[in-house]
């Protein structure tokens, strides 16, 4: 059974957010407590993490900062479940590594629809290599870029970037089809799963991850804004 973990300290919004994902058919373990979470996510690392930002003990932006430096949860998927709305701080989730941003007060389909969303979109259940359109199965060399989409890996020279789930796949989308232009929208449905009812600076904040981690090499300049539109791998 898919295990998520639910972190927050206000119980009627864990008995709710338990309910309706049990009722989906997923098991789910709940605490209260930042440093708690962490403990729990370093012992058996569950399939995803709806977290708080707000909690005792560690807050949920440094757990999150804290699941993407480990080896072994880097790509572990995390769903920032927060009363939190404002565009600072849904920059501040995303640009640490998360995964999606939801703003309380929450409908409770959109939340077991986002979860469903992220998790056939995650490492653990995204598709083989196989199965991918044929542009994005092959290993792709750009430079010194080089990606290798069954294991999820990239490599920048001899290094490997340190990308989470989401910005691999954002890379692995550009530099597949070189010259093409793919509107915000566009990645959103086809990167995140669904059409986002945020706001489409999810890509941006993700997109501004990927420049960094590749720094200051000439791949990292080909990833091109495209005003009014959105993004390409300039050939």
């Amino acid at each position: 059974m898919v295990k998520i973990l639910v972190v927050d300290d206000e119980p009627s919004i864990t008995e709710l957010v338990k309910y309706n994902l049990e009722k989906a058919g997923f098991g789910v373990d709940c605490l209260d407590d930042g440093f708690k979470a962490l403990e729990y996510i370093k012992k058996a690392p569950p399939d995803l993490v709806v977290l708080d930002l707000m909690l005792p003990g560690m807050d949920g932006l440094e757990v999150c900062r804290n699941v993407r430096q480990m080896e072994k949860t880097k790509m572990l998927p995390v769903l920032i479940l927060t009363a939190r709305a404002g565009e600072v701080d849904r920059v501040v989730g995303l640009e640490i590594g998360a995964d999606d941003y939801l703003t309380k007060p929450f409908s409770p389909r959109e939340l077991v629809a986002r979860v469903k969303t992220i998790l056939r979109r995650s490492q653990h259940y995204a598709p083989a290599a196989a199965a991918l359109p044929q542009e994005q199965a092959r290993n792709i060399v750009y430079g010194n870029l080089k990606i290798y989409p069954e294991y999820y890996q990239a490599f920048l020279g001899e290094e490997k970037l340190d990308l989470t789930l989401k910005e691999f796949q954002l890379l692995l989308q550009l530099v597949a089809n070189p010259g093409k232009v793919y509107t915000r929208d566009y990645l959103l449905e086809n990167i995140w799963g669904y059409e986002f009812v945020g706001d489409t600076r999810t890509v941006d904040v993700h997109i501004r991850n990927v420049r960094k981690k590749l720094g200051n090499s000439p791949e990292a300049q080909l990833i091109e804004t495209v005003r009014g539109l959105g993004y390409r791998f300039k050939r």
